[in-house]
């Protein structure tokens, strides 16, 4: 009987060691940076993390495979959102475009291929011409395209990304927001790997 509490005395030990551990492993400042105003979610259930992000951005091009690994096997209390940034005058055509697809239902025909010609092979399409005939090769109809791509609704989804995105003080591609309330690049977390075990530290955090 005593050696069954001694032992349930250990590991209750441990685990609390191996929490105080995994809690102190990321810390505000310098792993993440909290929001000092935290920017509104999508939705008030379950917890946001966005990922912000431009077509042209090679550190988002090699970051996309991790992330997309990790929104498969995230949680279902996690609502997994894309943010394409508008952090230069050149960029808002890409982001326009991304909400003109998503808009059409066309988003999944031609997400990896924006990736691969702009970061990819940096062509230049920076007009809403250029993209309407790049998405026509990957069997998006160009006119409905360039209907979204120049349509009110498109122009209000980018201006609520550029508020938010303004907002949260992000500067630099690919940046995570979790909850609307901490923000996490490589740079902090230190590769792209550790950013996503940092988004899972403060998901948790905020569940």
């Amino acid at each position: 009987m005593i050696r069954n509490v001694q032992t349930l005395a250990v590991l209750i030990f441990a685990l609390l060691f191996l929490s105080q551990a995994n809690a102190q492993s990321y810390q505000e400042g310098q792993h993440y940076e909290a929001i000092e105003m935290p920017v509104r979610t999508a939705s008030d259930t379950g917890v946001e993390v966005a990922e912000v992000f431009w077509y042209g951005c090679p550190h988002c091009y090699s970051f996309k495979p991790f992330v997309e690994s990790w929104a498969e096997t995230a949680p279902d209390y996690v609502n997994y959102v894309k943010i394409p940034a508008t952090l230069g005058a050149s960029w808002q055509p890409h982001a326009r475009a991304f909400y003109a697809v998503e808009a059409m239902g066309e988003l999944d025909k031609v997400h990896d291929a924006f990736f691969e010609a702009l970061a990819g092979e940096r062509r230049q399409l920076d007009s809403g011409e250029a993209l309407a005939d790049f998405v026509a090769e990957h069997g998006v109809d160009a006119e409905a395209f360039l209907k979204n791509y120049n349509s009110f609704g498109v122009n209000a989804r980018l201006q609520q990304a550029h508020s938010k995105v303004r907002g949260a003080r992000v500067t630099g591609t690919p940046t995570m927001l979790v909850a609307g309330k901490y923000r996490v690049t490589a740079r902090m977390a230190g590769s792209h790997e550790a950013v996503l075990d940092v988004v899972d530290y403060l998901v948790e955090k905020e569940r």
